[in-house]
């Protein structure tokens, strides 16, 4: 069997194809009949090397972000929405790495089972986790990671703010509002945080609350080298694996059932996770340097 063909298959088995079908297309285009038990053993083998994948041991990281996003998925006559939980980590050396990707009905004691098991598989280390601001995620992370800092993904942030100003308004707030979150020290943030507040507070109340509830959380990132702001103010790295699995997504229209969405939701963690570990992603000689100063 060649690279090609068996990469087709696989293609079509990540997209929830029965293996009976794979069979049957393969009969059809191919001159080398291909048949269930062959197909059955590829399948066999990805889903022993995502196991493998998914039970890993894992090391200290730094850094550690973590979101989710909604996938469609059959179940049985009816059209429903499965979250895709994601978390990443940047270790000591700067590189970053997909720690797991994990379908669940119930966001909230989801987050707790992922960040437990990943504990168990021996992550330890943390000192900060980026994330949006769901309850759930925000409880988990003070159960299981107590004492590591919160970041609050500041692109989440803007949007919780921007959702409370007219849409003839926005252009102007969002300028302000990204002054706030570029600066680099955290004086002049909050300077600038006391007078974005009096400016807009008598027009947009709402917006402001919000923003006054959040921004000590969404400037987290300024007890940390400066280098790292722009890679530790959001969670935008998982954002891009969730348009890939979106996009494949897209592709498959509804996946027939939960294990299909979880087979192709973990190949695509797991092929990032590849991609990533070839190149470097933060330099951590800074955060070394400010954990231990010259005297």
């Amino acid at each position: 069997m060649t690279g090609d063909v068996e990469e087709a298959i696989l293609e079509m088995y990540l997209s929830g194809i029965s293996v009976h079908k794979i069979a049957g297309v393969t009969d059809a285009l191919s001159k080398v009949r291909i048949g269930k038990d062959a197909v059955s053993r590829i399948a066999a083998r990805l889903e022993e090397q995502q196991k493998k994948w998914r039970e890993h041991s894992l090391e200290e990281k730094e850094y550690l972000y973590l979101d989710a996003t909604y996938l469609k998925v059959r179940w049985g006559a009816r059209l429903g929405s499965l979250t895709l939980l994601a978390c990443a980590g940047i270790d000591e050396k700067g590189f970053r790495e997909v720690l797991a990707a994990a379908m669940a009905g119930k966001k909230s004691a989801a987050y707790a089972s992922l960040l437990q098991d990943l504990i168990d598989r021996g992550l330890w280390g943390v000192r900060l986790v980026v994330s949006d601001d769901h309850e759930g995620m925000k409880a988990a992370v003070r159960g299981e990671l107590t004492g590591v800092d919160w970041q609050r993904c500041i692109v989440h942030f803007e949007r919780n703010v921007l959702s409370h100003v007219p849409t003839s308004s926005m252009s102007e707030v969002a300028e302000d509002l990204t002054a706030i979150l570029k600066v680099r020290r955290e004086k002049t943030a909050l300077a600038l945080a006391e007078e974005f507040m009096e400016f807009h507070g008598g027009r947009f109340p709402k917006a402001i609350s919000v923003f006054e509830a959040g921004i000590s959380d969404a400037l987290t990132y300024l007890s940390y080298p400066g280098s790292h702001h722009a890679r530790i103010r959001t969670t935008n790295m998982l954002e891009r694996l969730f348009k890939e699995a979106q996009r494949r997504t897209r592709v498959v229209g509804v996946f027939p059932n939960e294990m299909s969405a979880s087979t192709l939701a973990t190949e695509i963690a797991l092929r990032s996770s590849e991609e990533w570990a070839l190149k470097r992603y933060l330099t951590m000689d800074a955060l070394e340097a400010a954990e231990n100063p010259d005297p």
